[in-house]
């Protein structure tokens, strides 16, 4: 589509929010690592690869629990703790996907309003928002620690309320079911990625208007739909 075509059509969508590991950061490798990690620590058995991954996007102690179903509960925190530890050790080897801030940016000048509805702590959400090339990116964000944890609405739900959009006019973007569910639970449009955490097998049924293999194709998908 030519770009003066599209600067001069509606808008389909006033909100645009993002999910962040395995969506916009490229950290699910690490995240799954730092899980498997945690879990051994504390005796537990070490979940496989699919099932670490199966619990990204989640607030962190429903997913640990979901993780390490044989730690007891007396643990979790210490479980939490050692997790935390795993992924500080590595933090440093992840990054932005190739494509995405060229794509934020451009939303950005087209007017979007760009959001974050993460399982990460509001700590660690702003810590990653503080990269140079991010500050000042995100027009609002919310985390699990302070809402809900996917794939509840809620964090949708405030976003909304704060910018006075409707559902209809909210698209979330995610690399997991938990994402498109929360999308779904909140009466809002979704599309699914899938480079990200999850298979993409269970997204059908969720009904996104897209399932993107790369960020690339996400913002060509973007650029015509949103």
């Amino acid at each position: 589509m030519p770009e003066e075509t599209f600067r001069t059509s509606p808008r389909r969508f006033d909100l645009i929010a993002f999910d962040w590991d395995g969506t916009l950061f490229d950290s699910t490798a690490i995240i799954v690592r730092s899980i498997q990690d945690a879990v051994r620590d504390l005796g537990g058995t070490v979940p496989t690869d699919e099932a670490a991954a199966w619990v990204i996007g989640m607030a962190l102690p429903q997913a640990l629990a979901h993780a390490a179903p044989d730690v007891p509960r007396e643990r979790h925190t210490e479980l939490g703790n050692r997790y935390r530890y795993h992924y500080l050790k590595r933090q440093d080897d992840v990054s932005l996907f190739d494509g995405v801030l060229p794509m934020l940016e451009g939303l950005r000048d087209r007017g979007h309003l760009l959001a974050v509805a993460t399982g990460k702590s509001r700590r660690g959400l702003d810590q990653v928002l503080q990269m140079v090339q991010l500050r000042g990116m995100f027009h609002g964000s919310r985390t699990a620690d302070e809402t809900a944890g996917k794939p509840h609405p809620l964090m949708l739900q405030e976003l909304m309320a704060e910018f006075d959009v409707p559902p209809e006019r909210l698209l979330m973007i995610g690399d997991t079911t938990h994402d498109l569910e929360m999308a779904r639970a909140a009466g809002c449009a979704s599309v699914g990625v899938g480079y990200g955490a999850h298979s993409t097998q269970g997204f059908e049924a969720l009904g996104p208007l897209c399932v993107a293999s790369s960020v690339a194709e996400l913002h060509r998908w973007l650029l015509q739909h949103a």
